[in-house]
């Protein structure tokens, strides 16, 4: 007669199945998909959230759910410490390079700190306003945002309660730098739209903040604001002023074309009708900078500056592929990889209320931009250190759903395994030689990446549509015996396919193979949970995929 089967038997800290939560372990919540991975808490969620947004949702949580619950991480976490989450949110909103690709989620977690937070928070928030919305458009989000959480319902609406704090706040906007660099603030955009499609416009704020002018520049710029001052007053004592009058007063593109080049006024303070001209464009592919030439590619083609084979294009692709110029500017792999893709993507659709912009790429532009990608390589630093990257093969991965596809001002670059796979090339390509990519779902699979796979190559791979089984990249490099310093993996951290968790398989590989290895696991989507054992002091969670990510990498691995 068979032995009856001990069911205690089965639980074990050294194999659970991600089914199930890890023996001893409270810290651990089920994912979306069934599996158990590690809670994270709330200072990481909020983090998550501020960088990656909630835009698309995920395979398995609907764009509306994933924004309730991080709007609940915020709220919780402005109860808990108010003026951290405004340290927060200012570290992030004002990062060299950037690390969260949209402002949004910081000007609505800024403008949710001042509608519930205490005096304290409402303190610190009003500091960060100047600096974390630095621009017209920030300021009317932040305005917009704070209206739906610490407004009054009207008859016609929603209405903002203003008392002396946020005319404060407000006024700070107007006070921070000098007198001139407000004035080139205003004069770049004086209206713009608040997220709810209101119209807002710095005269209206100017009259709710009345800031005190701390000299007699400024006070002539208020004025001047105002409508009380002249112009003719106005630019005598502002430069900005008076490089943006001599740029509205333009009438012709060859007017336009002579601001620019002569009097050297900025392109942006040109008139928008002036914006529109394909011959004003055309000069300013010679003068604008490299950052602002690689973000205008699609306006120029749109309007038909960049055309096959026309003068305007030969130039353009001349400083596209200037090596010299690119390093000057500082341009990384990963900035010209997201203006290939974007532009390759032929659309943007930045505000969801606002027709999609369409273009139709110029081919020797998109090879110029290829060229880039390689050029920048030669100002990147490598760890010299040996490293294992994991991509996740799985079907949630997948650009076959909306929220599987990473957007970058409204243009689709790619689904979420094919930017993986793109990071790993530059990994590879950056360590020059020192890194081996894996793909795994429920196994684990040769990967195409190499240090020289070309991007187009990528936009052509799909996953496999399978499960996950995020403990397979610590089982295979323990079986391979592979012994290297940093694992990496790109994910969505929606494992439950395996027999043991990724932290026990990763225990089991440092036990055996190499002693002191890191692990970044870069997750895709502010889910709130991770494979990473947060109490791990060799693992780093981290989100989003701009270009910071490959310096976090290096100075993690570095440690």
């Amino acid at each position: 007669m068979a032995r009856n089967r001990d069911p205690l038997a089965s639980i074990s800290a050294h194999a659970t199945p991600q089914t199930r939560p890890l023996p001893g372990r409270t810290d651990q919540v089920q994912n979306a998909a069934g599996g158990y991975a590690f809670a994270k808490d709330l200072w990481r969620k909020l983090e998550d959230f501020l960088i990656l947004g909630t835009t698309g949702g995920t395979y398995y949580v609907s764009e509306d759910r994933l924004t309730a619950e991080n709007a609940g991480v915020l709220f919780q976490a402005i109860i808990e410490d108010g003026p951290r989450v405004v340290s927060l949110l200012t570290s992030i909103s004002t990062a060299r390079p950037p690390r969260a690709p949209k402002q949004r989620p910081a000007l609505f977690a800024l403008a949710a700190c001042y509608a519930k937070g205490d005096p304290a928070t409402r303190q610190a928030a009003k500091a960060a306003l100047p600096a974390v919305a630095r621009t017209t458009d920030h300021l009317a989000q932040f305005f917009g945002y704070y209206k739906n959480l610490g407004g009054k319902p009207t008859a016609r609406g929603t209405a903002p309660v203003i008392g002396r704090s946020l005319r404060t706040a407000l006024a700070s906007w107007f006070l921070a730098g000098s007198a001139d660099d407000v004035a080139f603030k205003v004069c770049k955009a004086r209206q713009r739209k608040t997220p709810q499609g209101e119209a807002f416009d710095l005269r209206d704020v100017l009259r709710i903040a009345h800031p005190k002018a701390d000299g007699p520049e400024r006070a002539r710029l208020f004025g001047w604001i105002a409508g009380n001052v002249p112009d003719g007053q106005a630019r005598e004592s502002l430069a900005s002023v008076d490089r943006f009058l001599t740029a509205k007063a333009v009438t012709t593109p060859r007017e336009a074309v002579s601001v620019v080049t002569e009097r050297k006024v900025p392109w942006e303070f040109l008139p928008d009708a002036m914006l529109r001209e394909p011959a004003v464009w055309d000069a300013l592919v010679d003068t604008i900078g490299m950052t602002a030439l690689l973000r205008n590619l699609a306006r120029m083609t749109r309007i038909g500056t960049l055309q096959p084979a026309n003068d305007a294009t030969r130039r353009a692709v001349a400083r596209l592929t200037d090596r010299d110029a690119l390093l000057k500017a500082r341009i990384h792999p990963m900035d010209a990889f997201l203006a290939l893709r974007v532009y390759g993507s032929g659309r943007a659709q930045p505000n969801p209320r606002a027709d999609a912009q369409t273009w139709a790429p110029v081919p020797a532009i998109l090879d110029a931009l290829e060229e880039t990608y390689e050029l920048t390589f030669g100002a990147v630093e490598p760890t010299g250190r040996r490293l294992l990257v994991a991509v996740d093969f799985s079907g949630s991965m997948s650009g076959r759903w909306s929220g599987g596809v990473v957007r970058v001002g409204g243009s689709p670059i790619g689904s979420a395994y094919e930017v993986g796979c793109a990071m790993a090339v530059m990994l590879a390509r950056i360590e020059r030689g020192n890194v081996h990519v894996i793909d795994v779902d429920t196994s684990v699979h040769a990967s195409k990446v190499t240090p020289r796979t070309n991007l187009r190559e990528i936009a052509s791979w799909q996953p496999s549509g399978g499960g996950t089984d995020l403990s397979l990249p610590f089982q295979w490099a323990r079986e391979q015996r592979m012994a290297v310093d940093g694992i990496v993996l790109f994910t969505d951290n929606e494992t439950w396919a395996g027999r043991m968790h990724a932290t026990q398989a990763l225990a089991a590989y440092r036990r055996t193979v190499a002693p002191g290895t890191r692990v970044i696991v870069a997750a895709m989507t502010a889910a709130g949970y991770s494979i990473g054992d947060p109490q791990d002091e060799g693992v780093l969670n981290v989100a989003g995929l701009d270009a910071s990510l490959p310096l976090i990498v290096n100075g993690f691995i570095r440690r």
